[in-house]
């Protein structure tokens, strides 16, 4: 239970370090995932603790909200990034973007 909680608090922290360091919009995005990761594992912390209780299923009912939101707030954060950057969500006709070669 004590790793859980933890790797939860660090992946945490982590996320928190990420989000400052980073200096763009959408490279802050990619560090909510790693706070995704930090809520299933406090969750998974409490559980441990509190099987099949109240708690427990509150916390596993609280980190599959967060989780099944989460992209859902990602994308409607970087849609509403780049409304406010170039008026549109949508590309226009002559944009150039940046295609990333595999």
């Amino acid at each position: 239970m004590i790793a859980l909680l933890a790797l939860g608090v660090g992946l945490q922290l982590l996320a928190c370090l990420g989000l400052l360091a980073m200096r763009d919009t959408y490279a802050r995005l990619h560090y909510l995932a790693a706070s995704s990761f930090g809520v299933l594992a406090i969750a998974a912390a409490i559980f441990v603790e509190e099987p099949f209780s109240m708690i427990g299923e509150k916390a596993l009912l609280a980190a599959a909200f967060l989780v099944a939101t989460g992209p859902v707030i990602v994308h409607v954060t970087a849609r509403t990034a780049r409304s406010r950057r170039h008026g549109e969500w949508t590309i226009r006709r002559g944009e150039q973007i940046e295609r990333l070669e595999r």
